[in-house]
């Protein structure tokens, strides 16, 4: 029988990485995201493979659309969900407290936050009644450590390392996994989302190093989901070579 793993935030980065390596380790795939159009054309590059994919125009934001695409799924789909991978996440601009731009913040708790709590409300009966499942949280080095300008933004991710940890605490009983996957610097569409589309400023966020790539992380992910039954990587923090800590990066040039 099929295994499905569901990704949020599937059309772009690390989502759709893990979507790429996931379905070469045999699984079928529950893709969800904003943007259908990218959706549609990833459906098609992976049935192209053979992959089984079902698609949802989905803004985790919205917790009817969650429950919507979720609760629609086939009784056969829901008990070979093995995998939930909640990566749909975002940064929207940076400074000081004192000025910040309440939409953005919104923004930023309504996706980093409630998202991944719709979507894992939904998800998580469903992988208690097959009493198995591997839930992953992406979080932040960011939710690790605190940056100047950062301040909603690294909370947000806080509170997503806190989630992963009292969501491992409430599911062990039903023998799910919870792995938080905390990066640095990962040059994928962050940078123009959190500088709202300024490319030159999203592209000198990553001149003079080597960041990391969507591929590295889904790697990462491919690797803890395909560990034994009774091994759970709890949390993996993973960075650039070149990057020491949040704001601790050695730059070869200016």
């Amino acid at each position: 029988m099929d295994k499905y793993a569901l990704i949020t935030g599937a059309t772009s980065g690390i989502g759709e990485a893990c979507a790429l390596q996931f379905s070469k380790l045999g699984y079928s795939l529950i893709l969800l995201a904003r943007r259908e159009d990218r959706l549609l054309t990833l459906k098609n590059e992976l049935e192209k493979d053979g992959v089984n994919v079902l698609t949802f125009s989905v803004d985790v934001r919205n917790e009817s659309q969650v429950a919507n695409a979720i609760n629609s799924l086939s009784s056969a789909v829901k008990s070979h969900l093995k995998v939930l991978i909640n990566n749909a996440g975002l940064a929207v601009g940076r400074g000081v407290i004192s000025e910040g731009v309440i939409d953005d913040w919104e923004r930023m708790i309504d996706t980093n936050i409630k998202g991944l709590l719709y979507v894992s409300r939904y998800v998580a009966p469903i992988m208690q009644s097959n009493k198995q499942g591997h839930i992953f949280n992406v979080s932040s080095i960011a939710g690790k450590e605190v940056y100047a300008g950062g301040n909603v933004y690294c909370a947000t991710k806080h509170a997503v390392d806190a989630l992963s940890k009292a969501m491992r605490i409430d599911l062990v009983q039903d023998n799910i996994k919870v792995t938080n996957i905390a990066p640095g610097a990962t040059e994928t569409e962050f940078s123009i989302v959190r500088f709202k589309g300024d490319a030159e400023q999203a592209k000198a966020v990553y001149n003079g190093f080597e960041a990391l790539r969507a591929d590295d992380i889904a790697e990462v992910i491919v690797f803890a989901a395909s560990r034994p039954a009774h091994v759970n990587l709890n949390d993996i923090t993973i960075m650039p070579t070149a990057q020491a800590s949040a704001t601790v990066i050695h730059k070869s040039m200016p």
